[in-house]
């Protein structure tokens, strides 16, 4: 790190004890109880600049359980507490983050013209649902092509299992995954296998449980900017100057604390801020400023799917390095399945709108919407995040399904080597590389009165869907509230042997986009997708010294203009991938695709 950075409010262990400070500004008084082997005392809190009441405890150290009693309110967590152990409602942990010795000091990151992101949720990844039981796969994932782990959100939830978008305790790595140090020596095994690591995080809403905000100050919600959630964060009102401090202070922590590489920013477009400066913007330079010399990746999850999130400032953007661009899932998702329900209504799913979406980044059905959604040459392609699967796609469908359980093994190679091809940033959700057997649902552990809500809102969610209809229909989905949701959705990490024709080609794919050099820098310039058939794609892409062209048929067997020099570089007919070894076939200038097939040729 080349820049100091401290971070005030939380509880701060020393050489003097511990100093516990909370921003608190609507109350006359506050104080902290604190908690270890010495017994338990309460401690008058001193009240300083913008609000912060603070006080050293000489006796307190690493471990000690501590709450606020902030004016007449009851015992509260600290809301910048580094762990709860024993769940939000309770009191929280001192931790001391100096005592994890770091082996990465050399680590530089990862670049975002050469990331292929993997998404994966740390309590299904493994049967056991730790940290520790994630270590030891780290190897088969950097072994796969892999060069960025996005995990999803980790700050301490309600219960003992959930997506994590649910947080509350942002600065406390959910308790269940294992020891806070755990998270340290995942991220730390990561960079010295070449992985980066980004956590997904959220900051456009509070969880409905255990978020003790209020009892500290009205002022961390917006009087003014409204969400689906509810009242916004208050990033431009009356005091919102340490709630815009909050979440700066909150990504500087993951990348000094845990060597975060960088993040994926949850809904950006409800982080409402109308002030000068946004405060995506000022996230991303003083996390930055920060790292230093160390690459960080910043990614915005936008619902306008707005192009400026990921422009440099320089050109009116907010300076991520990219954005999540759902138009190509829709399109495939839609042509594959002719699934036009809900979201997917307004998307074609030809292979002219997914041919337009390869070139633009985004498809006609962002595009159509203004000016401010146009994508320009300088937009480069590693600016769009696409995927054929990632938590959203499956975990919000009514029984958690994945893209390979509704369809043909063989088309559903043909859109993975589709995807993988391209030059925007692929991400990958975890299990899709070896077709998992196993779904991937919405799971929850909330209290018993909230969690009936949890499941009769999931339930109602998908009234749209024609299947469900019926009440009685609708009680098949898989209850959120329910273990067994939850236990269903972890994989078996042994099916990457059992499917081994489908990791194989994964593996192959990804090897093949590192090592040529036509796929390196992800320029859409040197790319150009052409839709020649209801069913046939080409894309091309061009470097200095070679070319390569994909023709990837959905199909039935079917030919197209080809000229002679092309050799095969790989095929999905290949019999390592579980095919019939059928070669492609051309003569006088036309080629003949077999049934269900991607073949990537090179010159």
């Amino acid at each position: 790190m080349t820049q100091p950075w401290q971070m005030i409010p939380g509880a701060h262990a020393g050489p003097d004890g511990v100093t516990f400070a909370v921003w608190a500004p609507d109350h006359p008084r506050v104080r902290v109880v604190v908690e270890d082997t010495g017994g338990e005392r309460t401690l008058d809190m001193t009240i300083g600049d913008r609000g912060i009441w603070s006080v050293v405890d000489p006796h307190a150290g690493a471990g000690s359980r501590y709450a606020f009693l902030p004016g007449d309110e009851p015992e509260t967590p600290d809301f910048y507490s580094r762990s709860q152990p024993d769940g939000v409602h309770a009191r929280s942990e001192v931790v001391d983050p100096t005592t994890y010795t770091w082996a990465d000091s050399e680590w530089p990151g990862v670049p975002a013209d050469r990331a292929v992101i993997y998404e994966l949720h740390v309590g299904t990844y493994t049967q056991e649902g730790t940290w520790e039981a994630l270590i030891a796969e780290l190897p088969a994932i950097r072994d796969l092509g892999i060069t960025v782990i996005e995990v999803m959100p980790v700050s301490e939830c309600p219960g003992n299992r959930n997506w994590g978008y649910d947080g509350v305790n942002h600065f406390a790595p959910a308790s269940y995954y294992g020891p806070v140090d755990d998270m340290r020596r995942f991220v730390d095994t990561a960079h010295q296998l070449g992985l980066a690591v980004i956590l997904d995080v959220v900051y456009n809403h509070f969880g409905p449980e255990g978020n003790y905000t209020g009892r500290y100050s009205t002022h961390y919600l917006s009087d003014s900017h409204t969400t689906d959630w509810g009242p916004a964060l208050n990033w431009d009102g009356e005091q919102s100057e340490m709630v815009r401090q909050w979440a700066i202070d909150n990504v500087c922590y993951w990348v000094s604390e845990f060597h975060i590489d960088g993040f994926r920013l949850d809904a950006t477009h409800a982080m409402v801020d109308d002030g000068p400066k946004h405060i995506i913007q000022e996230i991303g330079e003083q996390a930055r400023a920060l790292a230093g010399d160390r690459t960080l990746l910043f990614y915005a999850e936008d619902g306008r799917h707005d192009i400026n999130r990921a422009r440099v400032i320089e050109r009116g953007g907010e300076g991520m390095d990219g954005t999540w661009a759902d138009d190509f899932h829709h399109e495939m998702r839609v042509h594959l399945t002719n699934d036009k329900e809900m979201w997917l209504k307004h998307y074609a799913g030809t292979t002219l709108s997914i041919a337009e979406t390869i070139n633009s980044g985004f498809g006609p059905t962002t595009l159509k919407r203004g000016s401010e959604y146009a994508v320009t040459p300088d937009d480069p392609g590693h600016a769009f995040v696409v995927c054929i699967q990632n938590h959203d796609q499956v975990g919000n469908r009514p029984f958690g399904e994945r893209l390979h359980h509704v369809i043909n093994h063989d088309r559903y190679k043909v859109a993975s080597a589709l995807m993988l091809f391209i030059p925007e940033t692929p991400l990958i959700f975890m299990g899709q590389e070896f077709a998992a057997s196993t779904p991937f649902s919405f799971f929850t552990d909330m209290p018993e009165d909230l969690g009936k809500l949890v499941t009769e809102g999931r339930r109602r969610e998908f009234r749209e869907f024609g299947a469900f209809a019926v009440a009685e229909l609708r009680d098949s989905i898989p209850d959120p509230q329910a273990p067994s949701t939850f236990e269903r959705s972890k994989l078996r990490l042994e099916e990457r042997e059992a499917h081994g024709e489908i990791y194989a080609l994964y593996r192959d794919l990804l090897q093949l986009r590192q090592s040529e050099e036509a796929m390196a820098g992800g320029e859409r310039s040197r790319c150009q997708a052409t839709a020649l058939g209801a069913e046939l794609i080409s894309v091309r892409r061009s470097g200095s010294e070679s070319e390569l062209v994909l023709l990837a048929n959905f199909g039935p067997e079917t030919s197209a203009p080809l000229e002679d020099g092309w050799t095969i570089a790989l095929t999905t007919q290949d019999e390592r991938y579980g095919g019939p070894g059928h070669p492609l076939l051309w003569a006088d200038g036309v080629a003949t695709i077999p049934a269900r097939t991607a073949v990537i040729l090179r010159r």
